[in-house]
């Protein structure tokens, strides 16, 4: 599960000539995934200024592809800025340091924390994430994204269906953006170790009691 989460990660980061260079090696590592195989013949097919372009055309023009979770959530409310809180705390707890420029619910980032921790807590918050995640995924496979099989993948290693999520309200990164990033670390990776923690976090807004 470890090496999936990995790869997983890299296949939805912006494409670098690393990532080309690493394209034998992660077709290796994709044999246990076979719904990844459009998206490395994609890979493989495409010059790297292409996929960078189609990769900034899907992902950072196209709100509905946003590889931030709460942002299909919360849209631009406080809540979600205490999501991001508590999921910063999350990582701390397990002894992870965000080292990124990226937001603290950037679907890579998140997926190299879940290839940190046991295969218990991997499946846990895989489960409440994954709600989310399948949102994203739909939003892609609607629009005939290659990238969208990385999100099938993550639906498969579930332990729980994904239920449907309403439309986020209006998208705002601005507001997050001051709080959370740009940081003055490095780019990689994009966890470091650390110590602490505290509390868990939920990935979709609780149903209101009946």
């Amino acid at each position: 599960m470890k090496k999936q989460y990995q790869t997983l990660s890299v296949l939805l980061q912006y494409p670098e000539p690393q990532l080309l260079e690493a394209l034998p090696e992660l077709g290796d590592a994709v044999l246990a995934m076979p719904e990844l195989h459009p998206l490395m013949v994609y890979f493989g097919s495409n010059d790297l200024i292409k996929l960078q372009e189609n990769y900034v055309m899907t992902f950072d023009r196209n709100p509905s592809h946003s590889l931030h979770l709460f942002e299909h959530i919360h849209g631009e409310s406080r809540d979600r800025g205490q999501a991001m809180v508590d999921l910063m705390e999350e990582y701390k707890k397990y002894g992870m340091e965000m080292c990124s420029e990226e937001l603290p619910d950037y679907v890579p980032l998140f997926l190299e924390f879940l290839a940190q921790v046991d295969q218990r807590e991997a499946s846990r918050m895989l489960t409440d994430a994954v709600h989310v995640l399948a949102h994203i995924g739909r939003k892609l496979a609607a629009n005939g994204s290659p990238y969208a099989a990385v999100f099938q993948v993550l639906e498969r290693m579930s332990p729980v269906a994904a239920e449907e999520l309403s439309e986020p309200p209006v998208r705002d990164m601005d507001e997050a953006l001051e709080t959370f990033g740009p940081s003055a670390d490095g780019v990689e990776p994009l966890l470091k170790p650390t110590n602490s923690g505290v509390q868990p976090i939920n990935f979709y807004p609780k149903r209101a009691a009946q």
